[in-house]
């Protein structure tokens, strides 16, 4: 689903065109913060895949869980490893109530959960893991773009990816008391993502440009990037760097906006980055 300024809500489904122009003689602005607008409508970089300028970045991130402002909050929490493609895991945690939305969101290719319970005893977990067996917390969008490229045939093949750490997790000294452990249910999302008949990727959009365009026909998509059928061949749109430009209706099936290569395909993951 994409939502567009003023609230209109454009449903993404599998073969639909996904066409948009950007107004000539614009800039990329600021998208202000919790509900304001910036009160500079400062510019923001075309290629930044954050809408905010840093001041009202600051405000928008002031009362995250990520920022660890929010430390008295009694809801549970869930601390799970997510897979995004061969060498590619990582830890996290989110809120019980939004199920797996956080994953979705991240374009996790299969993921697990690692056990449930108070904030801040899943942000021990979550820090346990990243220095006992060297999992991160974070991995570019573009190590996962490149991932997603060669990713293995079968769900079992894809699992057996993060099954060996989850047990190893679990089996720490360490481990949050707190914290209800998880068994080992690994959930696929390449039918969800759609990428598993899509063509392969042959580049991304790397930023939008007044007067440009992009149009094609959606044939998968995996958290923010959106795998569209081009003139170009298939290419990634991340849709982070929609927020901020005047945006018009398009057509056909072009794209007139810089384009740029796949990450090459990776290797292996270096732990903490």
């Amino acid at each position: 689903m994409l939502i567009w300024d003023g609230g209109r809500r454009s449903a993404l489904t599998w073969g639909k065109t996904v066409a948009f122009g950007v107004a000539e003689g614009g800039a990329r602005t600021c998208v202000g913060a919790r509900g304001t607008m910036c009160p500079l409508a400062a510019r923001v970089s075309a290629r930044s895949t954050g809408p905010r300028c840093e001041e009202c970045a600051r405000l928008d991130r002031a009362h995250s869980v990520a920022a660890d402002t929010l430390a008295d909050d009694p809801r549970p929490y869930r601390v799970y490893l997510a897979w995004f493609g061969p060498g590619m895991t990582k830890v996290g945690i989110t809120a019980e109530r939004r199920g797996s939305a956080r994953l979705l969101e991240q374009g996790a290719v299969c993921f697990s959960w690692l056990g449930t319970g108070p904030l801040m005893a899943a942000r021990r977990a979550e820090e346990l893991l990243r220095a006992a067996l060297r999992v991160p917390d974070r991995v570019p969008y573009a190590a996962k773009r490149a991932a997603r490229a060669v990713l293995p045939a079968t769900g079992e093949e894809r699992a057996a990816g993060i099954a060996g750490l989850h047990a190893r997790a679990l089996a720490l000294t360490g481990w949050p008391e707190s914290l209800d452990p998880a068994p080992f249910r690994p959930v696929d999302h390449v039918e969800a993502f759609g990428l598993a008949e899509a063509p392969a990727p042959v580049g991304v959009v790397g930023e939008l440009a007044a007067g440009g365009a992009v149009s094609g026909e959606l044939v998968a998509a995996a958290g923010p990037d959106l795998h569209l059928a081009t003139d170009r061949g298939v290419l990634v749109l991340d849709t982070r760097l929609l927020p901020g430009w005047d945006l018009v209706p398009a057509g056909g099936r072009r794209v007139e906006v810089p384009v740029r290569a796949l990450k090459e395909r990776p290797t292996g993951q270096d732990g903490l980055f």
